[in-house]
């Protein structure tokens, strides 16, 4: 994972939404920041954790529309990415962001969290097949 993840992520919005970004849904804006945290505590296991995040989000509206018994998004996250067993930093940033980034879309009435998981799963692919700038550098002194 590169530190291009934003640019790609960004990038992705615009495939999703188009352009002018003023046509995006407000909260796009505000949930960037949370899946760059996220990125950037888990590097290459971002994406890993985004399918996870997504599993906790079906199971979360499963409940919802049967009208069953909801245990929350950060229960099903802690479950989907096993949160518990590895409690350190890294993984305590990514799932306090994903958390927030969840809330965020759920109360944005505009927003698609779906949308934006796909977004940034298709962002970390980008960012997982180019050359991370190091790579280059070192590739062009030699």
């Amino acid at each position: 994972m590169t530190h291009d993840f934003g640019l790609h992520f960004t990038q992705e919005l615009g495939n999703r939404f188009g352009l002018p970004t003023d046509s995006w849904p407000a909260s796009a804006e505000q949930v960037t920041p949370f899946f760059t945290i996220v990125v950037n505590a888990l590097g290459a296991d971002a994406t890993r954790w985004f399918e996870a995040a997504r599993t906790a989000h079906h199971k979360v509206a499963a409940a919802e529309k049967d009208r069953a018994h909801n245990f929350g998004f950060p229960m099903y996250l802690d479950v989907a990415t096993e949160a518990h067993k590895d409690i350190s930093v890294p993984v305590v940033a990514a799932f306090e962001a994903t958390k927030a980034l969840y809330e965020i879309t759920r109360y944005a009435r505009d927003a698609d969290v779906e949308a934006y998981f796909d977004c940034a799963l298709r962002a970390c692919a980008r960012s997982s097949t180019q050359p991370s700038s190091t790579t280059v550098t070192a590739a062009a002194s030699r």
